[in-house]
């Protein structure tokens, strides 16, 4: 199994964020769980490299040509892919992994979070998407996708698909836990 993280290419203000990155890339590779992510050596894309590389486990980079001097591309991965462009850069992502989540981060990690739960919601694939929400980081943005559903803009089996954990062992559980809905969305009168 190999779980995709999103998150971010800086550290953020507070450093719990680096040691959650950290201990979760300890996690995955203590299990036995490979890790796909960006492809950077800094924020918190590395620390979550660093420390499943030092756990023994497979890391997989994907970083766009562009990044690869920018994000400083990570040296030491048991495999880096750098490719053309953004878009190739999370399909690529996207193939390679079993499930999804996001950490701490910016528009970059939630654009590439929404993009793959909005797969998922289509039926483009049946691959579990969460956020590990630690130090609440991910609390108004919860808040704002439940009201998102109350608004009718998205279904309750569909918010529903969206896990959020504050636990990386949670986290991991409710992946195992996890089945698709049935029904994935399709344009009708009325969609939600």
């Amino acid at each position: 199994m190999r779980i995709c993280v999103f998150c971010g290419s800086s550290d953020g203000r507070n450093g719990s964020y680096r040691e959650i990155a950290h201990s979760f890339g300890a996690l995955l590779a203590e299990k036995g769980i490979g890790l796909v992510y960006g492809g950077a050596s800094i924020g918190l894309m590395g620390a979550v490299a660093d420390a499943a590389i030092a756990a023994g486990g497979e890391v997989i980079g994907v970083i766009p040509k562009a990044l690869a001097d920018v994000e400083v591309a990570h040296a030491t991965l048991t495999d880096l892919r750098v490719v053309g462009t953004m878009h190739e850069r999370k399909a690529l992502m996207a193939s390679l992994s079993d499930a999804f989540v996001a950490l701490p981060g910016g528009i970059g990690t939630l654009e590439e979070l929404f993009e793959v739960w909005t797969w998922a919601q289509l039926g483009v694939h049946p691959k579990p998407c969460a956020l590990l929400n630690v130090e609440g980081f991910f609390d108004k943005l919860v808040e704002f996708l439940d009201m998102v559903r109350d608004e009718k803009f998205l279904r309750p089996m569909h918010r529903d698909m969206l896990i959020v954990e504050q636990d990386g062992n949670a986290l991991l559980d409710a992946f195992d836990a996890y089945v698709p809905p049935k029904t994935t969305k399709w344009i009708t009168k009325d969609t939600v």
